[in-house]
């Protein structure tokens, strides 16, 4: 004997508190996680250029702690592919203390400070974005400059750690510039798949930062933060050309990871809510999240 069903197709007989169990257990649609991190951004665009900048500042030199990792394992675990694994464990630890201290990170706000503008595509938006964007790169820049200089030239690490941290970053060179933009697009729609992710499981905020991240170490992908701290120690050891570190390195990254975070992930991502609110019908917000959605943004 087939279970009658309502009209609308639901299981019959459950109590309200039991529709309610099954509305709370619902993963957050789509349009919701973009609102959240559309919010977020907006909010960032309206930051002043001192607040932003000291934040982006505080962002570079925290992300000198990946670096670090990976040089003190590297230095301390035996030589083979299979250590090198669990050495780019390190490269997790900057990524978690910016992103859990909520420090402006550039490759962050390829995502949430593109959607605002995408939202509302004017010149006014546009003008903030690049200001934000901006003000948080010189910021990590400046950043990961300083910290690298400092470990070089400061009597804090043993000799070994210090030629762990020149090979971390001979490594990265051996890739040329086509390369280097194209394992930087991969590691700016990993960012942006991230900071996607987070808002629909805050309580494993950790783990999911840990994965995607390591996931870039172990693809050794190009990322302009945490990679300026490698290739910059090289420099400021005088292995390394200026020229090459800003035309090999950072160029080619820096415009990998704002194509792989910004006109990839985030154009996609934009693209399905602006494909869902144009049906006819449709459902306008999460029966968790009370808000409304304005999907004429």
């Amino acid at each position: 004997m087939i279970m009658a069903t309502d009209e609308a197709g639901k299981t019959p007989n459950l109590s309200q508190e039991e529709q309610q169990d099954v509305d709370k257990n619902q993963p957050p649609r789509a349009a919701v996680l973009h609102e959240i991190i559309r919010t977020q951004g907006d909010q960032e665009l309206e930051r002043s250029v001192a607040a932003l900048w000291w934040s982006a500042l505080a962002a570079g030199l925290t992300m000198g702690l990946s670096l670090m990792a990976m040089g003190l394992l590297n230095s301390r675990l035996p030589d083979g592919e299979a250590f090198k694994v669990i050495a780019s464990f390190g490269y997790c630890a900057g990524f978690l203390a910016v992103i859990l201290a909520r420090q402006q990170l550039f490759t962050e706000n390829t995502l949430t400070a593109v959607l605002p503008v995408m939202s509302k595509p004017t010149l006014g938006n546009a003008g903030r974005l690049l200001r934000l964007w901006t003000v948080v790169l010189v910021g990590n820049l400046c950043g990961t400059l300083l910290v690298a200089y400092v470990m070089l030239h400061l009597p804090i690490f043993d000799t070994k750690t210090d030629l762990a941290f020149l090979e971390i970053g001979r490594k990265i060179m051996e890739n040329d510039a086509g390369q280097m933009f194209a394992k930087g697009i991969v590691s700016g729609w990993m960012i942006a798949t991230m900071v996607w992710m987070i808002p629909s499981m805050e309580s494993a905020k950790m783990w999911i930062i840990i994965l995607i991240t390591y996931l870039m170490a172990l693809g050794d992908f190009t990322h302009i933060v945490v990679g300026s701290a490698e290739v910059s120690y090289l420099v400021f050891a005088g292995e390394l050309p200026w020229k090459d570190f800003w035309l090999v390195f950072a160029g080619p990254t820096l415009a990998g990871n704002i194509i792989g975070g910004s006109f990839i992930f985030a154009l996609i991502s934009h693209a399905q809510i602006r494909s869902e609110s144009s049906l006819p019908g449709k459902k306008a917000a999460d029966p968790r999240h009370p808000q409304q959605i304005n999907k004429d943004q």
